[in-house]
């Protein structure tokens, strides 16, 4: 057993060891998986929270960014800037 000389915790020589963690896989409203750099486009009229415009349907964002969160899209839409998206609301081209 190997003991840790602040904690006095123990643990055994040979450890289990942990599967590595599977990459998220992010899908968009009909199914298709998204990759970085991927195309899509809006599909519900999407409010811009903390502004007056609003994202409309059949808007095409480009270059797309996959992050970890809620929402988990990050781009670029021309006209209103930086954007988090949620993939429920979009469709890749």
């Amino acid at each position: 057993m190997y003991v840790c000389p602040e904690c006095a915790h123990e643990w055994p020589i040979h450890a289990e060891e942990v599967p590595p963690e599977t990459p998220k896989v992010v899908k968009d409203a009909n199914g298709n998986t998204l990759q970085d750099g991927d195309s899509i486009t809006v599909i519900k009229d999407l409010k811009v929270k903390g502004a007056s415009s609003v994202v409309k349907v059949g808007t095409k964002v480009k270059n797309i960014r996959l992050v970890e969160g809620d929402h988990d899209i990050d781009c670029y839409i021309d006209g209103i800037g930086a954007m988090k998206l949620k993939s429920q609301f979009v469709k890749k081209i």
